[in-house]
């Protein structure tokens, strides 16, 4: 039998993970390497990451959707890693809209001119 993985041990093990390589020599990790080349770089491969989940939510692949959806999650890490914020910072951010309608959330957001297209449905 299987366990169910805690998302939040996964995702707070994965933040720990991440910000151990930043600074650490780029030979030493993928994780490392990609930090090493800016935050400019990171958020490149993660929207090349993006486009990949999006192309295997088109075409239906259960497994392969959830192993590009992993690996857009860890790329997500890693550039809030690279600006100094982290998946915790993210989930605080959700916290604080539950219980919100996604509307509003988003009239909010645009009245205080920091939209930029993006929203949380709930």
């Amino acid at each position: 039998m299987t366990e169910t993985a805690s998302p939040d041990a996964a995702f707070a093990r994965l933040d720990a993970t991440i910000a151990s390589r930043k600074g650490a020599d780029a030979g030493s990790s993928w994780t490392a390497q990609l930090l090493a080349k800016g935050p400019e770089k990171c958020a490149e491969k993660f929207g090349e990451e993006a486009i990949e989940a999006v192309i295997e939510a088109v075409r239906g692949d259960r497994g392969r959707m959830v192993s590009e959806a992993a690996d857009v999650l860890y790329h997500l890490a890693v550039m809030l890693v690279a600006r100094d914020l982290s998946l915790a910072d993210v989930a605080a951010e959700l916290t604080r809209r539950e219980g919100q309608s996604g509307i509003a959330e988003k009239a909010a957001r645009s009245e205080g001119g920091s939209d930029v297209g993006g929203e949380t449905r709930r």
